[in-house]
């Protein structure tokens, strides 16, 4: 099967030149030809598969650096090479800034020189558009690897963030603390045309509103008793990238009709200045509030809302996306083991249980605040239930109806005796802390099973492991 030829361009206006080139190199590529620049365009317009031109620089009409310009348009991983004449080094290095991939000066006497440069620019191009391609992979994969799940809440949110990644339009952040809000806007400044730009985020909870004004626009030089010096504000740093404001809401009135105003202008004024200031950014707020319901009740201005929340992406809570909990569990655990040794090397499942149980209203920081923990004070290999911190542990004892009865033998009749109640467990007004209640209901289970360990432990529903620690802290 014959493989088809790479397709290039030659460009002279002198037809002797130009079909000496084509012989040359028509043994290893498809070669056509043009005696000027206007030709040339027309010639990469119908073909956009040519994949490297070589052209004179001295030419009537456009000269070959226009025309590599114009040629760049067309087909932007077309590979040039320019020739002339009147090779000098500056000339060489203008050529090269322009987009140049090589340079050769004429009259071309070598040949097999000038097959080697075109295979050596072909090449060239060919590596560049593989790393380009490759950082676009890169680039859609971590953008997203900071995030863990692949419940259907979760799915939607990823789809949503390419979605919105591909526009310029400002994006409007909803969620409740803890849940991901600022990985959203890395997210989304990674996989957008921005991605190298700046990515500036602001705190706007964290700030008076002279100090948020101040450090959003910047300030003049004696604007103010502390304003020694001129300084840039977030919106000049960010400028050619995205500007990221989290807690959006509490920013106040003045501060919303200055940032309406840069969102309809895309201008601002330092405090303190009169000159306008144009910026060329994208805005991406976020909040752990109801903004809708902050408009309605007057809190945040109508207008502005609805410049911000063009584009809208909602996180849900952690408790709506439980199948994602032992995702996020395994993954935090061998990220905090490999920073601590790498000795905890799993989570048993009684311990996996209880994290699944319980409702996290801290979100995915509490559950990576508290794996940590978990990892850090363990003493075995594998997080057992006894490395749950108490207060989620103590939060999953199981009521006692809901505890299946312990059992044990109850006289000689072989009949089963119900476990005792556990005292003051339930009671109106009664007030147990949760170290307590898990001591009492331990013995009890302990009574009802007759002291053996194993069924004990069965009925609690955890392992022997973790009741035996119990005793013996109790004993201590």
């Amino acid at each position: 099967m014959t493989m088809e030829k790479t397709r290039i361009l030659i460009v002279d206006d002198e037809a002797a030149i130009r079909s000496a080139m084509a012989r040359a190199l028509s043994r290893k590529y498809e070669c056509m030809t043009a005696a000027n620049a206007t030709e040339a365009l027309a010639l990469l317009d119908a073909n956009r598969d040519t994949r490297l031109m070589l052209s004179d620089i001295r030419m009537p009409g456009m000269d070959g650096v226009e025309l590599l310009k114009a040629a760049k348009k067309l087909c932007p991983s077309l590979a040039c090479i320019l020739l002339t004449a009147y090779g000098t080094v500056e000339l060489a290095v203008e050529a090269m800034k322009d987009g140049a991939d090589d340079f050769l000066t004429k009259p071309i006497t070598d040949l097999d020189q000038l097959e080697l440069r075109v295979e050596r620019a072909l090449k060239t191009v060919h590596l560049e558009a593989e790393v380009k391609e490759l950082k676009t992979r890169l680039n859609e994969k971590y953008a997203l690897e900071n995030f863990t799940g692949t419940s259907e809440a979760m799915q939607k949110v990823y789809a949503r963030i390419r979605q919105a990644a591909k526009s310029n339009a400002n994006v409007l952040i909803e969620g409740p603390s803890g849940t991901g809000k600022e990985l959203v806007a890395h997210a989304l400044h990674n996989l957008s045309a921005r991605a190298k730009g700046p990515f500036v985020a602001v705190e706007c909870a964290a700030l008076s509103p002279t100090l948020l004004e101040s450090e959003l626009f910047g300030h003049e030089k004696g604007a103010f008793t502390d304003a020694i010096r001129e300084r840039q504000g977030r919106f000049e740093l960010a400028d050619g990238g995205t500007l990221f404001l989290d807690e959006i809401s509490e920013i106040d009135a003045s501060t919303q009709i200055k940032l309406l105003r840069v969102l309809e202008t895309r201008t601002f004024q330092r405090v303190g200045g009169d000159k306008d200031i144009k910026t060329d950014i994208r805005i991406i707020a976020a909040t752990n509030r109801n903004l809708r319901e902050y408009v309605n009740a007057g809190k945040f201005r109508e207008d502005l809302y609805y410049r911000l929340n063009v584009i809208d992406v909602k996180l849900p809570a952690l408790k709506d996306r439980p199948g994602d909990i032992p995702l996020l569990v395994k993954r935090f655990l061998r990220e905090f083991s490999a920073q601590n040794g790498g000795m905890v090397k799993g989570i048993e499942p009684g311990a996996m249980r209880m994290l699944e149980a319980y409702s996290w209203p801290g979100n995915v920081r509490e559950l990576r605040n508290v794996v940590e923990k978990m990892v850090v004070l363990a003493e075995g290999d594998r997080l057992a239930e006894a490395d749950v911190p108490q207060e989620i542990a103590g939060l999953n004892i199981p009521q006692p109806n809901a505890v299946r009865e312990a059992e044990a033998p109850a006289g000689g009749n072989g009949s089963i005796a119900p476990r005792p109640p556990l005292n003051n467990f339930g009671s109106g007004g009664s007030s147990v802390d949760l170290k307590s209640l898990e001591k009492e209901k331990i013995l009890a289970t302990l009574g009802a099973c007759n002291f053996n360990i194993t069924k004990a432990a069965e009925a609690l529903g955890i392992s022997r492991r973790t009741l035996h620690r119990r005793l013996k802290e109790w004993k201590n």
